[in-house]
């Protein structure tokens, strides 16, 4: 039975070029539900707005909000599931990595029960040896860092549950790694498979700077075992440094014809331990920013227009 009403949102950053392509695979696949589609423009400044807004303007389904300057990813999701009506929610890229292809078996496995339903990349060909190396070692660090199991080779393409939308935005907090949250939350969950594409047209607007923030973002968010293994450093290079003074004293008292002074050695110490320092300033620095951004409560984002909504 299809009387249930499904809600897609598409966070887009300067995808102008996507927009068309996108609905024509998108829109012939649940024309057999009742739908919405949510636009989240994330601060473009190529016009993707405009062309969403012709789509928009021949297809009342379709939904626009639109930022006042880019926000990031995570909160354009976060707008877009403040908004939807849906019972079942599917959010999807615009690029047209994520094969639409597979929502209807979504669907399915989300009437069977699960509650949140994966598209996980069975294929990653289409990525570059480097990212798929790190996305790799990402998972499996954060893993083993953190108390909440995050799978694996997902991405953001996923369905969520009316129930679980509710869930998510009723956290407080304003670091939204959205793919440990639903994790977090334990609900019912189910996989379906799919070989990722190629990126229709342009370029992707992930920097390596972008993913080192996402992942530190992620590893921060769901996990205090960085600040242990900065005590742990800090007790590893006192431990040494104490050794190495030990080492000197009797070196000095029972061997004094072996005794050389000489600069390599302080400065070898010297670097470690700075080097140490260095990390564990910077761990602590990264909760600590994290405690600075929830205490002033600003907004996640801010919302400059609203199209059909």
């Amino acid at each position: 039975m299809n009387n249930f009403f499904l809600s897609i949102i598409v966070p887009v950053f300067n995808e102008k070029e996507n927009i068309q392509p996108l609905l024509k695979r998108l829109i012939p696949i649940i024309n057999c539900y009742s739908y919405e589609i949510i636009f989240v423009n994330d601060g473009s400044t190529d016009g993707t707005d405009a062309v969403i807004k012709e789509e928009a303007a021949k297809n009342p389904s379709i939904k626009l909000i639109s930022f006042l300057r880019n926000f990031g990813h995570q909160m354009a999701l976060t707008c877009g599931y403040r908004f939807v009506k849906g019972n079942c929610v599917i959010s999807i890229d615009s690029d047209l990595q994520d094969t639409p292809e597979i929502i209807p078996d979504m669907v399915e496995k989300w009437k069977k029960g699960a509650k949140v339903v994966y598209a996980k990349r069975k294929k990653r060909d289409v990525d570059s040896f480097f990212k798929r190396t790190t996305a790799h070692l990402f998972y499996r660090f954060i893993n083993s860092l953190s108390d909440t199991p995050i799978p694996s080779d997902v991405g953001d393409f996923r369905l969520i549950d009316r129930e679980v939308v509710a869930f998510l935005n009723s956290l407080p907090e304003h670091s939204r790694f959205l793919r440990g949250l639903v994790a977090w939350g334990g609900f019912p969950t189910e996989y379906v498979y799919f070989e990722r594409e190629k990126r229709h047209i342009g370029k992707t607007h992930y920097s390596f700077s972008k993913m080192m923030n996402f992942a530190l973002e992620g590893i921060a968010s769901f996990s205090v075992k960085p600040l242990r293994l900065a005590t742990y450093l800090g007790f590893i290079s006192g431990l040494i440094g104490f050794s190495g003074i030990l080492y000197a004293i009797v070196r000095k008292l029972f061997y004094p014809q072996f005794a050389v002074t000489g600069w390599a050695a302080l400065f070898v110490g010297i670097m470690f331990v700075g080097g140490v320092q260095l990390i564990t300033i910077g761990v602590i620095g990264e909760y600590i920013g994290k405690i600075y951004l929830e205490v002033q409560k600003r907004p996640r984002f801010l919302i400059k227009e609203k199209v059909h909504l």
